[in-house]
């Protein structure tokens, strides 16, 4: 099947590793051609020469702190730059997990670094890329979110918190700039294997006094798949997003979770 994807231009953040890497990874495949962003400019050559060796395309480097106003505007300025025609078509917005825990347990500050690492880098991307994107009437908005936006988990009330602003966000211009063959959706992966999932179950150990592995087999029980994801998995997804044929696919946010999450919406 032919995505449409080949001399599209991309930026993922966060795409050092986990999900975001798989996603770089997957749209080079396909022949986007690709900047990658996370705040250390080492482990970003690292993921490029991966990506390099998985599919033959080098993608372009933006190292900087989303979080930051000031760095993010040097990510969208040397992103823009770095592209032909100085238009990314196709933005995934991708943030780490912000600390587990129970209300209580987080002050303030912890609040306010949350919504900067999750919030407010999805919005200052897309405020940054949006109005190229109108101008060609064409873009592509991927937002990665959590299966907590959609049936919160318990221990992660920053993530269940402002990856919710981040599905409110996305829902809301989805339907402002459809009429400029622009979609915007999230993606929701559950329990995948990343480095992510391990602090997680590394976390749960040390209070439970369980093995690691042991925890996250007790994860993969409560899904009914019986396993975990792989980070492939969610990339496959966010590529048939970001292609041509997604094109009447907007305002959604898409489980991928092996059936953890039991709505029927």
């Amino acid at each position: 099947m032919d995505l449409g994807l080949k001399g599209k231009r991309g930026l993922v953040s966060g795409a050092s590793s986990g999900l975001g890497l798989a996603a770089a990874k997957t749209l080079a495949a396909e022949g986007v051609q690709l900047v990658i962003n996370s705040r250390s400019e080492f482990r970003l050559e690292q993921a490029a020469a991966e990506i390099e060796k998985a599919t033959g395309v080098k993608p372009m480097l933006a190292a900087g702190d989303l979080s930051k106003e000031s760095e993010r505007r040097k990510v969208i300025e040397s992103a823009l730059d770095q592209v032909e025609g100085g238009v990314i078509d196709i933005l995934v917005s991708n943030a780490g997990g912000p600390p587990p825990g129970a209300f209580l347990e987080h002050d303030s500050k912890l609040f306010e670094e949350a919504a900067g690492l999750v919030l407010d880098s999805a919005v200052g991307l897309t405020h940054g890329l949006l109005p190229k994107m109108i101008e060609q009437n064409w873009g592509r908005l991927i937002y990665i979110t959590s299966v907590g936006v959609l049936q919160p988990i318990d221990a992660l009330i920053l993530s269940n918190t402002y990856r919710s602003a981040v599905t409110g966000f996305c829902k809301t211009i989805s339907n402002t700039y459809a009429q400029h063959g622009i979609t915007a959706n999230c993606v929701c992966p559950g329990y995948t294997a990343t480095e992510r999932l391990n602090n997680l179950a590394e976390k749960t150990a040390s209070e439970t006094g369980k093995l690691v592995t042991q925890v996250i087999e007790d994860y993969a029980a409560l899904i009914p798949a019986r396993r975990v994801g792989k980070p492939e998995e969610l990339a496959s997804l966010i590529t048939f997003l970001a292609s041509e044929r997604a094109g009447y696919i907007t305002g959604t946010s898409i489980p991928v979770d092996g059936g953890l999450h039991k709505g029927l919406l």
